[in-house]
């Protein structure tokens, strides 16, 4: 019987994924510096965060990879930490004491619940991810790019529960305002292709700065854009924005009488 699944918001790609019995913390970020703003209050501090199983980590840049702040928080360093290379090397270094590289394809089980890193596009090397447990499944978009093996996710896996998915479409100015990030657009394709029951937006409050907004990076801060578009592609999906404290249920089923 399918349990409850929920995903409470932290702030930008920071969650917490409650599935299978378990707690699943998605690419913290709990600091900001000079040029990496979070551009929302975040809803817990590392300390207030609660018994977590596991946490998973799509890339290792800062704001997704804040793995000094969990040091410094009194976080757990044996919980069990998943990610591509890059990222396993540099929790390792930082102390953690469970690490598990999964790449593109390659799966690892915490408890009841299996995470499967599926492919990625970035401005480095990133993986994006589907959660399984007690016959749920979220698939976590990290802030990748939309590529084309992502769409044969539910061939793979089954039926998506709930798809998190970055909206902000960010550029690099610098860099001929090259796209790192998927957009509203692009993102709501994606949901179309997932056909997730629930379609929950991250990655679009983060800024620069008033200076690195308008140098280095331009960025869509209003995920509305990102339901508009669903709502034209697939009415069907149930898009959710929550603010950074709120979660998103999906309910246990409820057997027939």
């Amino acid at each position: 019987m399918n349990a409850s699944l929920t995903v409470t918001r932290i702030g930008h790609a920071c969650q917490v994924i409650g599935i299978g019995g378990l707690r699943v913390l998605t690419d913290p970020w709990f600091t900001q510096s000079a040029i990496y703003h979070p551009g929302e209050p975040l809803a817990s501090t590392v300390a207030d965060l609660g018994h977590i199983n596991a946490v998973v980590i799509s890339h290792a840049h800062y704001d997704h990879c804040d793995l000094d702040a969990l040091v410094r928080g009194g976080f757990d360093l044996d919980t069990p930490l998943l990610g591509p290379g890059t990222v396993t090397e540099v929790a390792r270094g930082k102390g953690f004491r469970n690490t598990r590289t999964i790449e593109a394809w390659q799966s690892a089980s915490v408890g009841d619940v299996s995470v499967t890193a599926t492919p990625a596009q970035h401005g480095v090397h990133e993986v994006t991810f589907v959660l399984e447990g007690a016959d749920r499944r979220v698939f976590f978009g990290g802030d990748s790019l939309r590529v084309p093996e992502l769409d044969t996710i539910p061939d793979r896996f089954g039926h998506i529960d709930i798809a998190i998915l970055p909206t902000n479409g960010l550029c690099v100015r610098p860099l001929n305002m090259r796209q790192v990030v998927m957009d509203a657009e692009s993102a709501a394709h994606l949901a179309a292709a997932l056909q997730p029951d629930v379609a929950v937006p991250h990655h679009y409050a983060f800024h620069s700065g008033w200076l690195g907004d308008r140098m280095v990076t331009k960025t869509d801060r209003d995920p509305r854009h990102f339901a508009n578009a669903v709502e034209r592609l697939d009415p069907r999906i149930d898009v959710r924005l929550p603010l950074p404290g709120a979660t998103v249920t999906i309910p246990a089923a409820v057997p027939p009488m």
